[in-house]
This record gives C-alpha cells, structure tokens and sequence, in this order.
C-alpha cells in the first residue's frame, strides 16, 4: 500500500536539537529507499519539512516505521500519515465497453 507521509516539526522543536538528529534522519532515509520503503522523499517549497511516499502493508506498519525515524524520536517532528489507492474516477471517465476485450 502506498503511503503519504508528511512531517510536522513540532513547536518544542529548536534549531539546535533539530541540527543534531537531520544527519543521521536523512541516512536513515536513504537506507530506507535501498531498501524500497522509502520510494520518494521530497523536502517541501512552501515551508521546512519533507514529504515520503512510503509502501508499506497498512497504515499501522507505516505509523511504525514513522516511529523508528531519529527526528521522531528526538520528539523533534511528527508524521501526519495518508494511505492512498488507485485513482476511482478513471473508471467513470472511460466508456466502459472500451475496457472489455475485443471478440
């Protein structure tokens, strides 16, 4: 399953508890995208913080692995967690005997 996961640093966070775990969050990042986990991770434009598209069996397991990240356990950022599936309304903008296969 296809996860979103978008972090929010939290109001306790500082800049220099923030500077001691960025490091050792991003190599944990890069190994979970060795490791296929982690699929995309982008840094946002409109304000500090990243966004991961994670895979993952369900959204309990992706909440899991959030847990494990060093910023999250520093108390430093949290993970708001959005499962995603296919895209339904394809199917409303197809005629559908185009999906049928031809005799």
């Amino acid at each position: 399953m296809k996860i979103l996961a978008i972090d929010r640093i939290l109001p306790t966070a500082t800049e220099e508890n923030l500077r001691g775990v960025v490091v050792r969050d991003a190599l944990y990042t890069w190994v979970l995208y060795t490791k296929d986990v982690v699929r995309e991770a982008y840094f946002r434009k409109d304000r500090p913080g990243s966004v991961l598209v994670l895979e993952c069996p369900n959204v309990e397991e992706a909440k899991a692995l959030l847990a494990t990240f060093p910023m999250v356990k520093a108390g430093v950022v949290e993970f708001d967690v959005i499962p995603l599936g296919h895209f339904v309304p394809f199917g409303t903008l197809l005629d559908q005997s185009m999906l049928k296969p031809a005799d």
